[in-house]
């Protein structure tokens, strides 16, 4: 047996095609075929039983995001945005249906030509190019939208402003990799990073701009639909490099800085923080905002006193943009030991986030032995940062995960890809460029794929036996806390190829295996594969499941034999859209 794949891809890239022709610059990728490396199929589901087949979902549900719902967010409060927050749906509102592409939908252009190109036939909403016209943001030609760099605080280019900031912040030298973008628009700034090998995690919440984060993905730019609410956004302590807010419309100075403490919380001693755009430099800018000097002034001293608090060094102030720096360690912070103001989180709770509410605290820096340590560690350059130990394995502050074993993990990993790149040459063809890793542990999956042509978003079960993901970060990776039996925060068809590693037996008592597999298809893009790694008897329930899901899948076996109990099942999401006719891989 043969599962065949037409890539690149199928009806989807027919389409593109004929897009490509109206000014886009794309290659089509040649036909590939999954081959197996054994004598046959392994643990056949028993034919004679019948398979379930699951309906598309009505045609109103082409953009459904289960835990950000329009209708249901506006039933919820107003007040520090709680309504944009994650709401999930009960059990008993649940869809148990495939969520259907629209009329029309084509395959993305390969990055790079994606970041400054999307076709509008997969998210075809045009309000951002009346709303945005004058800040350069989207432009809507013909069939495709452009982006042209823009964004409010940089008219003249995502580009022109980065070099700007760095001026100040070492941002070509490795030493920043993990960006933080909050508010992100349609994640520019994110876009313009990556040339300069800064990984960006970009969010915004649901459509407080129209499909401003959809567009971002749509790109092949990292991005969640999030916000700086009242919870505690999904990523450990002390994880990114630098963070931004550009105009992102966060009251920064309000609830004694807590946006800023939380801000705090995620950033890496030593990190940066930038803020561009109101109240920046009030005093020359206030008749522009159209704003009274008063309020902008009350909202600066606000920052700076937060910023005070937490022991930030300005760095820069200068147009519209200003730049702090978080002191690399506690000892640089005497000055707030006696400070009556200062309240310290208790230790220890830094990464229990999980819908956990953020709290008026100060995350306090691990300890140091001397003035000029670096809290946490010091970490290397990027790239060399991906393969060395990383700081919270080499302290032994990750229980049960010593150095030989993240080196063992590394190699393990290696292997493996080596074993997916053998079933499915495209992995690193440029056709994959939004990953998903479901069960990232140390990130060894994603360390092991490093391309400039792909980026992984590596995922923390909320459930697992160890929280590794401050390693993935420290490794220069990205990633994010969530809990499988809820939707993940992103629109559909956001990813062109999902791996599941013991995703399955993880989650065996936890929910409904069929839950996990409609979100993981509602996510992935049409003709998008799947890679799930697991024991042969969940993967043989696997299979039976999503063969009533319009995917086409093969089993194979472990690289090191049929005698290895571990398994490979490798799956292909079918094309098919709104009223149209599946095609199925011959």
């Amino acid at each position: 047996m043969r599962l065949v794949i037409r890539s690149g891809f199928g009806k989807g890239d027919s389409i593109a095609l004929e897009i490509t022709k109206h000014g886009a610059d794309c290659n089509i990728i040649p036909s590939l075929n999954f081959e197996t490396h054994h004598a046959g199929d392994v643990g056949n589901a028993d034919e004679s039983e019948k398979l379930k087949s699951f309906k598309p979902c009505a045609p109103r549900y082409v953009d459904y995001t289960p835990c950000q719902d329009q209708k249901r967010a506006m039933t919820f409060p107003r007040d520090n945005m709680i309504y944009r927050e994650r709401h999930c749906p009960r059990e008993e509102e649940k869809l148990h249906c495939l969520v259907p592409a629209p009329k029309g939908y084509v395959t993305p252009f390969p990055w790079p030509k994606s970041r400054d190109y999307v076709p509008y036939a997969n998210a075809p909403y045009k309000a951002l190019t009346v709303e945005k016209a004058i800040q350069n943001w989207i432009q809507y030609e013909g069939n495709v939208f452009r982006f042209p760099g823009g964004g409010t605080q940089f008219p003249q280019g995502a580009d022109k402003y980065i070099d700007q900031l760095a001026d100040v912040i070492p941002i070509t030298n490795g030493t920043v990799r993990t960006a933080l973008d909050t508010g992100c628009g349609v994640a520019s700034w994110g876009a313009y990073l990556w040339s300069r090998n800064v990984l960006t995690m970009s969010f915004a919440p649901r459509d407080s701009h129209e499909a401003q984060v959809q567009f971002a993905l749509e790109r092949g730019v990292p991005a969640v639909i999030g916000v700086l609410g009242t919870i505690k956004m999904p990523y450990p302590s002390r994880a990114f490099d630098m963070a931004h807010c550009s105009r992102c419309l966060i009251p920064w100075g309000a609830n004694d800085g807590k946006y800023l403490k939380e801000v705090d919380r995620v950033l890496r001693p030593g990190g940066y923080w930038i803020l561009s755009g109101p109240p920046i430099n009030w005093r020359n800018n206030y008749k522009a905002w159209q704003r009274p000097k008063e309020d902008l002034e009350e909202e600066q001293q606000k920052i700076e006193t937060a910023a005070k608090l937490l022991c930030w060094e300005k760095k820069h102030e200068k147009g519209e943009i200003a730049i702090w720096q978080k002191r690399v360690n506690d000892d640089s912070c005497r000055s707030r030991q006696d400070d009556s103001q200062v309240n310290f989180c208790k230790a220890g709770e830094a990464n229990d986030v999980w819908y956990k509410k953020m709290e008026e605290c100060i995350t306090p820096y691990p300890d140091v032995s001397t003035p000029d340590e670096v809290a946490g560690g010091e970490l290397k350059p990027f790239p060399e940062r991906l393969y060395s130990v990383p700081p919270r394995i080499a302290s032994g502050s990750v229980p049960g995960v010593s150095v030989e074993t993240y080196q063992e993990d590394n190699n393990i990993w290696k292997k493996h890809v080596s074993a997916y790149k053998k079933i499915n040459s495209l992995i690193d063809s440029g056709r994959y460029r939004n990953i998903l890793d479901m069960n990232a542990g140390l990130g060894g999956f994603a360390a092991a794929l490093d391309s400039p042509k792909l980026w992984v978003m590596n995922v923390m079960p909320t459930i697992a036996d160890k929280d590794t993901l401050g390693v993935i970060y420290e490794r220069g990776l990205i990633g994010i806390y969530h809990d499988w039996c809820e939707a993940f925060s992103t629109y559909p068809r956001t990813y062109d190829l999902i791996h599941a590693n013991g995703l399955f037996s993880l989650y065996k008592d936890k929910c409904n295996i069929e839950d996990i597999l409609l979100e993981m298809d509602r996510i992935l893009r049409p003709e998008g594969a799947v890679i799930f790694r697991d024991e042969v008897d969940v993967l043989i329930k696997v299979k039976k499941i999503t063969a009533g899901m319009r995917w086409d899948t093969k089993m194979v076996d472990h690289e090191d034999g049929p005698l290895v109990p571990e398994k490979v099942l490798v799956a292909v999401k079918q094309y098919w859209t709104v009223g149209g006719n599946t095609t199925s891989a011959q």
